[in-house]
């Protein structure tokens, strides 16, 4: 049977903490976000608990008059417990050995095995087309279990927001890049 996901990076943020807002631009984007997802019959939208993401698709939820599902594993990535001026170096060398950690941070194989876990588990639900919101490195890097190709250079086309669809069929996965709004 088949299974469609629609895997969302959340909206315009006015930073990175865990209770950061949208911008006034991001709640816009969420509410053509809405309109563009609001037809495609979805059974659930799960989301990560940062509010930025909770913003992002609760137009859509309010719309289609369905709960959102918070899930901690769908939590933005942590790189590393203190800040670095060299991060985007440190991010892109990550994406090259998925096993490399800094301190106090999470290895991409760690991330990416935490975001995949929910993924995996629609894919065995009853539900048949789903939309999964989270944040930029771990949507790449959720990306990247199911088409290993995708990787740093990737990460930085990312949008905010940025849709991908995700389309599993038996053993197929395929990928499609579906929002072409900035």
């Amino acid at each position: 049977m088949e299974k469609i996901i629609y895997l969302v990076r959340h909206c315009k943020a006015e930073g990175q903490k865990f209770d950061a807002q949208l911008t006034v631009e991001g709640i816009e984007q969420a509410k053509m976000l809405a309109e563009f997802l609001s037809n495609k019959q979805m059974d659930a939208i799960i989301t990560s608990p940062f509010l930025r993401a909770v913003q992002s698709v609760q137009p859509l939820a309010d719309m289609l008059q369905l709960q959102l599902v918070t899930d901690e594993r769908l939590g933005e990535r942590v790189l590393s417990k203190q800040d670095h001026p060299n991060w985007l170096n440190m991010l892109e060398e990550s994406f090259e050995r998925l096993d490399l950690t800094f301190p106090g941070g999470e290895s991409s194989f760690q991330a990416m095995e935490r975001g995949s876990s929910v993924i995996n588990e629609i894919v065995q639900s009853d539900c048949k087309v789903s939309v999964v919101a989270t944040h930029g490195n771990l949507m790449s890097l959720i990306l990247k279990n199911y088409e290993p190709t995708f990787g740093f250079k990737e990460w930085q086309s990312l949008k905010n927001p940025d849709v991908f669809k995700i389309t599993f069929l038996g053993t197929d996965v395929a990928i499609e890049r579906i929002w072409s709004m900035s």
